[in-house]
């Protein structure tokens, strides 16, 4: 299998492969709206001209990378579960085979998370069909093995699963090749064994009906109203008089509360920064072991996600967009957060190697990330109890 899933990601040698190739590794770490087709021409050593005998345009191309993504993506499902042997092989199979698909091709598992917005509504189409087909199979393969769960709660932990694996492409520590696919693995085999019950119905929302009953500043207007149209949209294709029309004022009353769009998007970052920092002292400080705050942290890190409305969304999608100083600024909040993480971690498994600890936490936090943002999934009742838990065994899994 190992071998197989290989020769699946090793990247293809014709020239429209090597483009599509240089334009996810691209995407992936500039943003969409950042990467020209002379850019794409570079990366692949070819001239501008030349991408245009094999792609329309870059939506063009950014369409067939998303596609025959997860079209490798598939191919690894397939081959796994294609294999001889009982369910629970073939699922530990597919686990080992998407491990290596992460480790090789990063842009493969994160690209359809954020960019799909920028295809048409036909490719779009194809995007969802296709992959509600494999995370299908995917549920297939695990209700095989876990014959007590239902479609619904099946399809919960193979989001999660799929989470651990695309969250190599937010950070880049990458411990040893076999010991990195390992881990990947083992942590999306512990999502996939977590228990799931009945929830409990969510009790009200004290934010949400405080928000029903008081009004909010125009500036927080604003804000909420701007990073919605960012997630929705993205930022190139939301203007100051769409951010306006959506707060109910007209585009140039905008300007009395924000410079301009960038100004929007600072104030979105740091606001979510804040949050993060601020949650994340009342739970250490309430902690009575290192164990005890990392589940805190957790729970607080679920609370202040699924409480903050799109800023999260913006915060991980629009980073590139920001200007240069605060960039930097809020990449250096973010790694400090994520550094108090792995530190509590390490002080409760002091033998789990520094590396494996950042990708381990890495883990938990895009779990936690992409089923938030996912509607069908973020809908489900008592998921912040759930998201918890998710979170709470990937950081366990090698304990």
């Amino acid at each position: 299998m190992a071998d197989h899933s290989q020769a699946v990601a090793r990247r293809p040698r014709n020239r429209r492969a090597l483009l599509a190739d240089a334009a996810a590794e691209l995407f992936r770490e500039r943003g969409y709206h950042q990467v020209g087709v002379n850019d794409i021409a570079g990366a692949a050593g070819v001239t501008g001209p030349a991408v245009y005998r094999h792609f329309r345009g870059k939506q063009d191309i950014l369409a067939h990378v998303l596609l025959s993504g997860l079209d490798t993506i598939g191919l690894v499902m397939t081959s796994a579960t294609a294999t001889a042997g009982t369910a629970a092989e073939q699922l530990d199979n597919l686990l080992a085979g998407m491990a290596t698909l992460a480790v090789d091709r990063r842009e493969i598992t994160a690209l359809w998370r954020w960019e799909g917005r920028h295809l048409t509504q036909e490719d779009q189409a194809k995007i969802r069909h296709r992959g509600s087909e494999l995370m299908t199979e995917w549920g297939i393969a695990l209700r095989d093995v876990r014959t007590e769960l239902d479609p619904t709660h099946a399809e919960l932990l193979c989001w999660a699963a799929l989470s651990v694996y695309g969250s190599v492409s937010v950070h880049h520590t990458s411990p040893p090749r076999q010991r990195f696919e390992r881990l990947l693995a083992d942590i999306a085999n512990a999502v996939l064994r977590t228990p799931v019950e009945q929830p409990e119905p969510a009790p009200t929302d004290d934010a949400a009906w405080r928000r029903a009953v008081e009004p909010a500043s125009r500036r927080e207007e604003l804000l909420t109203a701007a990073t919605l149209l960012f997630r929705e949209r993205g930022y190139h294709s939301v203007s100051m008089e769409d951010i306006g029309a959506h707060a109910g004022i007209a585009g140039p009353s905008v300007y009395r509360y924000f410079p301009g769009k960038a100004a929007i998007l600072v104030a979105a970052g740091y606001r979510m920064a804040d949050r993060l920092a601020r949650s994340a002292e009342h739970a250490i400080r309430d902690a009575a072991t290192p164990r005890d705050a990392i589940n805190r942290l957790a729970e607080s890190y679920v609370d202040t996600v699924l409480r903050s409305d799109n800023l999260m969304a913006t915060f991980a999608t629009e980073l590139a967009n920001l200007p240069a100083a605060d960039r930097k600024e809020l990449v250096r909040l973010q790694r400090a957060y994520v550094a108090r993480w792995v530190e509590l971690l390490r002080a409760d498994a002091e033998e789990l190697p520094p590396a494996d600890a950042r990708v381990t936490v890495h883990a938990a936090l895009t779990i936690v990330n992409d089923l938030a943002r996912t509607p069908r999934i973020a809908t489900r009742p008592g998921i912040a109890a759930e998201l918890t838990e998710l979170a709470v065994t990937a950081l366990n899994a090698r304990r």
